[in-house]
């Protein structure tokens, strides 16, 4: 090989190498995002309405990375963890408030997760509802509490590949190309409860409250890890600002893909084959059916595949929910925090990561459907994240919290626009509610 072409394919290597080292807590944010209560939801939507909300996916994206890009530079600018940062320079109530939603919310959505993990592999090993949920419950508190999260989020990234099925089976499927794409880009509304009950669910598990509190306070842990936190408070380097970006804007495009393919799939093989509502975790995996119908047991083989991702996707999120909720609990209560202290040198931190996991736990004991779950913890995120995004458009955008790192006009734009975009959605979806 000619010295030229080898010293340019090194260059080209050295710079796809250097892209994944930036990749770190907007991947595994972006990556939890799409967790068994997204997959529900987005499942259920495909079922229910076809492709109509499909351009909910294209039109969230943009506003899905301001929200997070806000969240992290907070992060990295404070050094600090939102609710420390609410702390510090706001009212004492208004952090017990954003605590209170967190914390109600991310349990609400464990306790959902746990318990769809357990529907999805008693498809494949049918052991009872509740023997599933207590190892499960088990195994994530002993790996979050007695491992490295960074060593544990590595291994479980792989089993969350397994989301990969949901792309190829679009591929697959025989699809009316045509009206997928007019529904990816022309925004379609229905008026109706069923319409806006659904679509506060998928935009609540694609911008979630705990996704805000998650990624602000890993840009603090990664800081802490490099050891780059600085002595005085001078202006965050700009390479990385921008590295954060790509880093956190390459976690929500993935997740969105993921959101996308997951509705066109549901859409095209549930919706157009009958399927309009879906009751179980079997209803679900039959949407991944025709990617291995040519295989003898497809519908067992499907049933792996879907009970692979939830799994491996559970037990990357319930950590994440726990965590986030944790860190916002030991940020107000001026406790040590991090998932790199050892249990010893953080008993209030792992202490709130314990109960609100076995409380999250207990609510599949109260005869609430696993699956229906999964919906209705995703619109009550929807409607949790409205007063938190004020929040973070307030904290980003403020000079004396952020400095040089404020939000810009862009920024801002995006931040209000997802705020009250939500914030409608979910006023109609209660008004329709008091109507009917």
């Amino acid at each position: 090989m000619e010295p030229r072409k080898r010293i340019r394919k090194r260059k080209e290597h050295n710079k796809i190498r250097q892209f994944f080292s930036h990749l770190g807590p907007g991947l595994i944010t972006g990556a939890a995002d799409d967790d068994p209560s997204g997959i529900a939801t987005y499942s259920q939507t495909g079922a229910q309405f076809g492709f109509g909300q499909l351009w909910t996916a294209f039109y969230m994206l943009p506003f899905m990375m301001a929200v997070q890009e806000a969240c992290a530079r907070i992060g990295l600018t404070t050094e600090k963890g939102i609710a420390a940062v609410i702390k510090d320079h706001y009212n004492k109530w208004l952090l017990y408030f954003v605590v209170s939603i967190v914390v109600v919310a991310n349990t609400i959505n464990i306790g959902a997760d746990i318990g769809a993990m357990a529907a999805a592999a008693s498809l494949v090993i049918p052991w009872h509802f509740a023997v599933w949920t207590l190892l499960f419950t088990a195994f994530i508190l002993i790996l979050e509490i007695f491992t490295s999260y960074k060593v544990y989020a590595r291994i479980l990234k792989w089993l969350a590949l397994s989301l990969i099925a949901y792309p190829l089976t679009v591929m697959i499927v025989d699809m009316p190309w045509r009206e997928v794409i007019r529904a990816t880009f022309v925004p379609k509304l229905e008026f109706s409860f069923s319409f806006l009950f659904i679509i506060t669910g998928v935009l609540g598990t694609t911008i979630s409250p705990y996704m805000f509190f998650w990624e602000a306070s890993e840009e603090v842990e990664e800081l802490r890890e490099k050891k780059l936190f600085r002595r005085k408070n001078y202006h965050v380097p700009k390479n990385r600002i921008r590295n954060m970006r790509i880093d956190n804007n390459a976690g929500m495009l993935i997740s969105e893909i993921s959101t996308w393919s997951i509705m066109v799939v549901a859409g095209a093989v549930l919706h157009q084959g009958g399927v309009h509502d879906i009751a179980t975790a079997a209803d679900a995996a039959k949407a991944i059916e025709p990617l291995v119908e040519s295989f003898p047991h497809s519908g067992f083989i499907a049933k792996v595949i879907f009970a692979t991702g939830i799994i491996g996707l559970g037990l990357l999120a319930v950590p994440v929910l726990s965590g986030s909720a944790a860190y916002a609990v030991a940020e107000a209560s001026n406790w040590k925090s991090g998932l790199r202290l050892k249990l010893k040198r953080a008993h209030g931190f792992y202490g709130v990561i314990t109960i609100s996991t076995i409380i999250g736990l207990s609510i599949n004991f109260v005869g609430i459907d696993p699956v229906k779950a999964l919906v209705y913890a995703a619109v009550l995120n929807g409607v949790a994240a409205v007063p938190l995004i004020f929040l973070i458009i307030k904290i980003s955008s403020d000079k004396k919290v952020m400095g040089d790192n404020h939000s810009g006009l862009l920024s801002r734009v995006l931040l209000w626009t997802a705020f009250l975009g939500m914030g409608t959605a979910a006023i109609a979806m209660f008004f329709m509610m008091a109507k009917g």
